[in-house]
């Protein structure tokens, strides 16, 4: 065990851990612990958050700006929102607890045998990837990461993340006491992704357990969940392990290192793949075969259905898990037909009914 106050190891944690380290940090730690290939890392504990707000003695001000906040006008939660976080991005933090992240980042370096290596640096929620709730994509990740004064100031913006206006809004409407909900940030080893993407071991539009759906795209997984391109879509039969549906989209940005200094840059996949990659499917048949049988296996040990996140290491050649957690959108033994009017991949798949509203401008409530 280590002698930290406010660093776990991914091989110390598990699922019992939400309160220490998070959904996302604790269902990293299973997955090692079942012996399922994740890049290796550490977290900075949910106490470590509490620490440094206490430090810099953010508690009561955090209170004064949210006490008369109504979440519905949009302009006043954005505006709370940013303060809340420009408090965070300029507060004093623990000398203890910054020695502590920056003496696990140099023993990680150790282990792993890369001076200073680059990390994603995540953030987890401490009430994240509940079986009632999902806080999935409310709070921020940074990729390509590297050097001891880069991880500060991005461990520092995984804080200030959880007072986003959308997390503050999504707390408010699933009634969680925003004081009650802490953050542990996650640093992990950085996949070098030639492709990446997410696998649903059920399949979430029809909701179907004997189905699963496999999203791939070229390079980082941000440029499926940011929505700036459409992945190629797989629906694969359970039982045989065959494709059932197969749609190869258009692929015609990613996401990559930048070239110099740290995070990531949008490109054109023609101009790094060629154009025969824009259209092309980014998994061949062994590869989509060795998804198949991992995402099986990670239901397994799991016990029920699960939402992963993957990514395929050029330098490896391997495929990862950078995340899992369970599908909580499942509805059972829908009687209703629906008729479908869009098809994409959104951040939480399912299906979705009610009005139409045109979003002109998300920065404030005009709308049509």
């Amino acid at each position: 065990m280590s002698n930290y106050s406010y660093i776990k190891w991914f091989d110390e944690i598990g699922k019992d851990d939400i309160p220490v380290v998070g959904g996302k940090g604790a269902n990293l730690g299973e997955l090692i612990s079942m012996g399922l290939p994740v890049p290796p890392g550490f977290c900075i504990t949910a106490s470590g958050y509490d620490k440094f707000i206490d430090y810099a003695e953010l508690d009561e001000v955090v209170k004064f700006l949210m006490e008369p906040l109504d979440v519905d006008n949009v302009d006043a939660l954005q505006e709370v929102g940013t303060a809340i976080q420009n408090k965070i991005n300029q507060g004093e933090i623990y000398s203890e607890l910054e020695d502590e992240i920056i003496s696990a980042y140099r023993e990680f370096s150790e282990k792993i045998g890369v001076k200073d290596p680059e990390v994603a640096v995540r953030s987890s929620a401490t009430a994240e990837d509940l079986p009632d709730a999902s806080f999935a994509g409310q709070q921020d990740t940074y990729l390509h990461i590297r050097g001891e004064e880069e991880l500060i100031k991005h461990v520092r913006a995984c804080w200030a993340s959880l007072w986003t206006s959308r997390a503050i809004y999504y707390r408010e409407k699933q009634n969680f006491d925003h004081f009650d909900v802490s953050l542990s940030v996650v640093i992990q080893k950085m996949v070098n992704s030639e492709k990446s993407g997410v696998m649903f071991t059920a399949n979430p539009i029809n909701n179907s357990k004997n189905e699963m759906m496999i999203n791939a795209s070229w390079g980082l997984g941000e440029a499926v969940v940011s929505g700036i391109v459409t992945p190629d879509e797989y629906i694969i039969d359970k039982n045989t392990k065959k494709v059932i549906e197969k749609n190869i989209a258009t692929k015609n940005y990613m996401v990559v290192k930048k070239e110099d200094g740290v995070g990531t840059v949008q490109v054109n996949v023609k101009d790094v793949l060629g154009e025969e990659a824009v259209k092309g499917e980014c998994l061949n048949d062994r590869e989509l075969q060795t998804l198949i049988e991992r995402g099986l296996k990670v239901e397994e040990l799991y016990g029920s259905v699960q939402d992963t996140e993957w990514g395929f290491d050029k330098d490896t050649k391997e495929f990862y898990f950078l995340q899992s957690r369970p599908i909580t959108t499942l509805e059972e033994d829908k009687k209703e037909v629906l008729k479908m009017l869009a098809k994409g991949l959104p951040a939480s798949p399912g299906i979705g009914r009610g009005k139409v509203r045109r979003i002109k401008d998300i920065t404030s409530s005009k709308r049509s």
